[in-house]
């Protein structure tokens, strides 16, 4: 059952945060690029404490079609750790990165010990996968020759990492050592019919945003359906172990079960842990027991 603080957090996030399903697309186009201009992707880190005694940071820029994208690479001060986290951020393919993923790396590279690569990416809807795959690929596969990397990402993060995880394997190079799922949007398809049942039980995202985002982000009705866009729907086989985190109050567990049925169906070692009544990207959220849980869980698997 969640906690009352979960409970507080399900009422108060969507008030705070004013969210809302969209009223109509092109209004919702123009109000995300107005936004995007005014808020270019910083290294957002006063949710950490002490973060300037506890990190090294390294600014660092990705080149691809459109253009330049900042990259930070966070390591825990006075280390020389053996593994690297990639960690893609969520954000519906339309925001940029934020406190709370900031805060979520830094837990993780400090209680692993890990060094974070935070990379950004262009945003739709300006940009498509298109904008941002094979400079990401890159950008993964620079760190996994230099030693283990686990592959992250969470919410449509997530499924940019298991995109990522997939062009690695068919390049036919190295490979991440872990993939971390957390909640991610794996099926653009929106194929799985119990996505529309879950609209009125989610608080947190809403129908007409999936649909809305997923053409954005795919640029075309021709590849929603492409493994770059919708990795659920690719071949699976061959791919590094992986953990998958998802609450069931979250209108992308019905592609979670989906990837977690196909996996099984494949050899694919994914082990997935479903969260019964709990938000989207839960262990993200602050202040509940059910993240701190999640964060035990995910140390064990990548230790």
């Amino acid at each position: 059952m969640p906690s009352l603080r979960h409970h507080l957090l399900t009422w108060a996030l969507p008030r705070v945060l004013k969210v809302r399903e969209l009223d109509d697309p092109e209004r919702e186009r123009e109000r995300l690029l107005r936004w995007q201009g005014g808020h270019p992707p910083t290294l957002a880190t006063h949710l950490v404490p002490r973060f300037e005694q506890r990190f090294d940071v390294e600014e660092r820029t990705l080149t691809g079609p459109a253009g330049a994208s900042p990259c930070w690479v966070l390591t825990p001060r006075g280390t020389d750790p053996e593994l690297t986290l990639v960690h893609v951020h969520g954000g519906g393919f339309t925001g940029t990165i934020g406190p709370w993923h900031v805060r979520y790396a830094a837990r993780l590279a400090r209680d692993l010990p890990a060094r974070v690569v935070l990379p950004t990416y262009p945003l739709a809807p300006a940009h498509s996968w298109r904008d941002s795959h094979g400079m990401l690929a890159d950008e993964v596969a620079s760190w996994v020759a230099r030693g283990r990397v686990v592959l992250s990402g969470e919410s449509a993060g997530g499924g940019i990492a298991l995109a990522l995880a997939q062009t690695l394997r068919d390049r036919g190079g190295p490979q991440p050592w872990r993939l971390l799922l957390t909640a991610p949007w794996v099926d653009l398809t929106t194929s799985t019919p119990d996505t529309k049942e879950l609209d009125a039980y989610d608080p947190w995202l809403f129908i007409g945003k999936l649909y809305a985002y997923a053409d954005w982000w795919a640029g075309s009705p021709e590849d929603l359906g492409r493994p770059e866009v919708s990795p659920a729907l690719g071949r699976l086989d061959g791919l590094p172990r992986a953990l998958m985190l998802c609450g069931t109050r979250d209108l992308l567990v019905p592609g979670c079960r989906l990837l977690a049925d196909r996996a099984a169906a494949s050899d694919w070692d994914l082990t997935y842990m479903e969260a019964p009544g709990l938000l989207h990207a839960y262990p993200l959220l602050p202040l509940i027991p059910e993240a701190r849980h999640a964060h035990r869980h995910t140390l064990e698997f990548l230790r």
